[in-house]
């Protein structure tokens, strides 16, 4: 059974807004202008802002992964077509050499 591609990409999760993430960035300030809560809370923010892009990386290379497995299975599928393919016109060929050699025999 050859795997199947997938519906639900990361990509497609990220560009319908599906992946999470704490919003747009807020304004750069001056570190002097801000409070070490805020600078906690940015820092928080961007750490979780990290591990959804290391996810949505990860998906993708899954992704990658199995679209590669499938390209490769369905290459091999298309040169055993490809292959029967040859094997049936040398046969239908050799079939209507015997019958117009039938033909003329006659």
């Amino acid at each position: 059974m050859l795997p199947q591609p997938a519906t639900d990409s990361p990509y497609r999760r990220y560009r319908e807004g599906r992946i999470d993430s704490a919003g747009p960035a807020p304004q750069d300030a001056p570190m002097s202008d801000t409070n070490p809560t805020a600078i906690e809370q940015e820092m928080k923010r961007l750490e979780r802002r990290l591990d959804d892009l290391l996810r949505a990386v990860d998906l993708l290379r899954e992704e990658n992964r199995a679209l590669r497995q499938r390209q490769e299975a369905l290459n091999a599928e298309r040169s055993a077509l490809m292959q029967k393919n040859e094997q049936v016109r040398t046969r239908v060929e050799a079939m209507i050499g015997r019958l117009k050699s039938m033909e003329q025999g006659t």
